[in-house]
């Protein structure tokens, strides 16, 4: 294969806040790169939103106007909307999809790309919870196809999770890996299963926060603050949420939730959907689990430290679960596990190190007590964390 250098071109394929994310990082990294969109106008909007971004780094002093001109200068924004013809493409080495998350819509992209694109050239998807070997399943060249997935804000947040697949290149994994080095970024090796390594870990911060919601033990509010103020987290389950959108959140969990065989740990929460269904997506439509409309007032957490601390211990027992048993399925290392869930999410510690500073006995305590009152399989501890306290071992070892 061609070698990836500064000269070449990176295609990015999609312009709305991922698709101008990676574009800007790629630019700042000195690539050329051509962005374009299916939707007339979303190039413009991509324009205007890394415009504005690296105003502020010139006006905080991270770069100097004749940098931010150069930095604008290497990316073609492509204002006519794509169709069939994706020619603008043909001079990439590197194409990166950044598309909606829809496999259909992935794979008639690809079919598309690699009718321009020069045999050699990578072609990568920014997919969040999709198969790899789904999308490139649909390709002639298949094995030119991996998973490189970016976490919003893309120049911001420095984890790349790299998915190669069963029939890929496997040159191609390590080649990826140092892009995104070179790139600035921190990336991580992930097998192709649901939701890689981020969105599967994280899937109890979200799902049991919501249990406990329905259960009653606690409200949103109570729940955010114990993970904030007891566990160290920036944001509590119900903001994120809500930050992220309740329509991406609850997409995200389904397809980890089908992806698995309807493996119970998984199972989407009938209060989100609800949520989902009224068109409350949290602070994009001004209404969530809080309300952001103007002149709202939402409730105070109850700032209860016995309710408090079981909400926190019950959360963080199944996020360590969820990560051990990644770690046991071979999804990554344990030290890219705690890796991604510190750089790509922002988590305190990484949750393997985390279990270790806790005792893992303490932990494996809380999930057998959990397992034992609901009777639910949602609450099995890992065979790998009942090993490790068997054996006398921690994590990371």
């Amino acid at each position: 294969m061609t070698p990836i250098d500064q000269k070449t071109v990176i295609g990015v394929v999609g312009a709305g806040a991922m698709g101008s994310g990676i574009a800007q990082v790629a630019a700042a990294a000195g690539h050329p790169v051509v962005l374009a969109d299916a939707l007339a106008g979303a190039t413009k909007k991509a324009h205007d939103r890394i415009s504005r971004a690296v105003l502020r780094d010139v006006e905080k002093g991270r770069r100097t106007q004749d940098d931010a001109n150069a930095l604008l200068g290497r990316i073609q924004f492509v204002e006519a909307p794509l169709g069939d013809d994706l020619a603008m493409y043909a001079k990439c080495g590197v194409v990166i999809e950044a598309i909606v998350e829809d496999l259909a819509a992935k794979q008639t992209l690809f079919r598309q790309l690699e009718s321009v694109l020069s045999k050699d050239a990578v072609v990568a998807t920014n997919t969040s919870s999709l198969s790899i070997a789904s999308i490139a399943g649909a390709c002639t060249s298949p094995e030119r196809v991996i998973g490189m997935h970016f976490f919003n804000p893309a120049p911001v947040m420095p984890l790349v999770e790299v998915v190669p697949w069963l029939g890929g290149d496997p040159t191609l994994a390590p080649r990826v890996y140092e892009i995104a080095t070179a790139w600035g970024k921190t990336p991580v090796i992930a097998t192709d299963t649901p939701g890689f390594i981020v969105n599967r870990v994280a899937r109890p911060f979200y799902g049991e926060a919501l249990r406990l919601l329905e259960e009653g033990v606690a409200d949103a509010p109570t729940i955010d603050w114990a993970m904030k103020d007891l566990g160290g987290f920036r944001m509590g389950p119900f903001e994120l949420m809500d930050f992220i959108g309740n329509d991406v959140n609850y997409a995200v969990t389904r397809s980890v939730f089908e992806g698995f065989f309807f493996e119970p740990r998984y199972r989407p929460s009938l209060t989100q959907r609800r949520l989902v269904e009224s068109g409350f997506f949290g602070r994009k439509t001004g209404r969530g689990y809080y309300d952001y409309r103007e002149g709202a007032t939402n409730p105070a957490p109850t700032k209860d430290p016995s309710v408090g601390l079981l909400v926190f211990e019950r959360i963080l027992a199944m996020l360590i679960n969820e990560a051990a048993d990644a770690a046991l399925m071979r999804v990554a290392s344990p030290a890219d596990i705690d890796l991604a869930m510190t750089r790509g999410v922002n988590y305190p510690k990484g949750l393997l190190a985390w279990a270790n500073e806790l005792g893992l006995a303490r932990v494996l305590g809380w999930l057998e007590r959990l397992q034992a009152e609901y009777g639910e399989d949602r609450y099995r501890p890992s065979p790998l964390l009942r090993r490790k306290v068997r054996d006398g071992h921690g994590f990371l070892e």
